[in-house]
């Protein structure tokens, strides 16, 4: 039997058929040789069978309980982070083979996390290569598009392919900064530098930028929310968040709409909600909107490359924080970001 291969586990069981063979053969001597009062000698033997054999069990446990309660400071030291430790293994038995188990499976879990972190490093160095790379072309683009704009004054039709050259370029720009943000903090490159921030200064800042193109599509901003209420937050990437979901409910809303941003704290919660009342969204994408690049076969008339969503997510999750969607198609949409305080 398996069991067996322990030599404890075998010592123990030897020891303890040893100890009823011995004390058999001492009740059988006493009645055979009729022993005065053997019956009390027996009993007496009987006890002191089951004392020693009790004895047996309680080494053999402790011994075990020791043998248990090591693998699990190692296990914890691990957990705490010292990727050195290993459990020792130096017998046989089923749970020697366990635990040659988790010694393999932090081996490889090891590997793993370095493997990860040269991946990241790599990472790191491609996207700082892909951001020089870009810049360049870019902006020489845009400075032939203006060129062309001024020598081609009066012609109509170039003006208007020049323009709509520019408008492509800026969704070009657009997507690749969200790329290299996105890529950015899946990298770890980027840790978010935490201070306390007025939420409602926040709140009118994005309001501002987005003040022009909601007047000129005739849209309304309203805030709602204390004045006094503070966030220990990195304000630049807090507002990168608000501000792609307040794009994405301005794409959304028709016009005449109107998005509101409201916040309000509780004794352990922060919450900043966006909300509008446009189109919804319909049910069978809403649980693929954080998906990145996923467009509904919906959204054909409306602007985005599906990044938006994903990336507020991403700055709300690096705030420690969750963030929520709910829609009903026809009445409107409302993402709340909830931030523990």
């Amino acid at each position: 039997m398996k069991i067996f291969v322990n030599r404890k586990i075998k010592r123990l069981f030897g020891g303890i058929l040893l100890c009823i063979l011995f004390f058999t053969l001492l009740a059988v001597l006493f009645m055979e040789f009729e022993v005065k009062n053997a019956a009390v000698y027996t009993m007496v033997s009987f006890w002191m069978m089951s004392a020693v054999i009790l004895a047996l069990l309680f080494g053999y446990f402790r011994q075990q309980h020791k043998i248990m309660e090591n693998a699990i400071s190692q296990i914890t030291e691990y957990i705490s982070g010292n990727k050195d430790v290993t459990i020792e293994c130096n017998d046989e038995g089923e749970l020697y083979r366990l635990f040659h188990e988790v010694n393999s499976l932090v081996a490889i879990l090891n590997a793993h996390a370095e493997n990860e972190k040269s991946a990241k490093k790599f990472l790191r160095s491609t996207i700082s290569d892909i951001s020089h790379q870009l810049k360049t072309p870019l902006a020489a683009l845009n400075i032939y598009i203006g060129l062309i704009q001024d020598e081609a004054e009066g012609m109509s039709t170039i003006q208007d392919f020049s323009r709509l050259s520019e408008q492509e370029l800026e969704r070009i720009e657009v997507l690749v900064q969200n790329l290299l943000k996105i890529t950015k903090l899946d990298a770890g490159m980027i840790v978010p530098q935490k201070t306390l921030e007025n939420v409602s200064e926040i709140a009118e800042s994005v309001k501002k930028h987005f003040l022009f193109r909601a007047d000129q599509e005739r849209k309304e901003i309203c805030l709602s929310g204390s004045g006094e209420t503070v966030f220990l937050c990195d304000r630049s990437w807090m507002i990168e968040a608000i501000s792609n979901l307040v794009k994405n409910a301005l794409d959304h809303t028709g016009e005449g709409g109107c998005i509101r941003m409201e916040w309000r704290i509780s004794a352990s919660m922060l919450q900043i909600a966006i909300k509008d009342n446009g189109s919804g969204i319909y049910p069978e994408d809403i649980y693929h909107i954080f998906k990145r690049f996923y467009r509904s076969r919906y959204s054909k008339d409306t602007q985005g490359i599906g990044l938006g969503l994903p990336l507020a997510k991403a700055i709300v999750e690096a705030h420690n924080g969750t963030i929520e969607v709910d829609s009903a198609l026809g009445e409107g949409t409302s993402f709340t970001m909830n931030f523990l305080v």
